[in-house]
C-alpha cells in the first residue's frame, strides 16, 4: 500500500503536525522508501527457523521482593497538601 498525500494527511492530524507541501513531498518519499525496505521481508526464507522470543539465551534472575522502609509516615504526611492524624487527604473521585 502506497502512502499518499491523503494518508501524510491524516497521520499528521493525528499527530497533531502540520507539513507545508515539500515537506509533505518529502515524507511521501520517506515513508514509500521504509514500507519497501519493510516489504523486502517477504521475499526472505524463514522456512525451518525458529521464531525468536527473547535475545539473550539466558533466563531473566528475579530478585527476591524484599520491603525495605525508605520514608516513614510521618515524612509523607510532611510534604502532603492536606493530611488527616494518619493519611493524606485526596478530592474524591468515586461516585456511587
Amino acid at each position: 500500500m502506497p502512502i499518499d498525500s491523503k494518508t501524510v494527511d491524516r497521520i499528521a492530524t493525528l499527530a497533531k503536525l502540520e507539513f507545508n507541501e515539500e515537506e509533505k513531498q518529502e515524507l511521501i518519499q520517506d515513508m514509500n522508501r521504509m514500507l519497501g525496505f519493510v516489504d523486502q521481508l517477504n521475499n526472505v526464507d524463514t522456512e525451518g527457523v525458529e521464531p525468536l522470543i527473547y535475545m539473550l539465551g539466558e533466563e531473566t534472575e528475579m530478585r527476591k521482593d524484599v520491603v525495605i522502609q525508605s520514608i516513614t509516615q510521618k515524612e509523607a504526611l510532611e510534604n502532603a497538601p492536606e493530611k488527616d492524624t494518619d493519611f493524606i487527604k485526596v478530592p474524591k473521585v468515586l461516585t456511587k
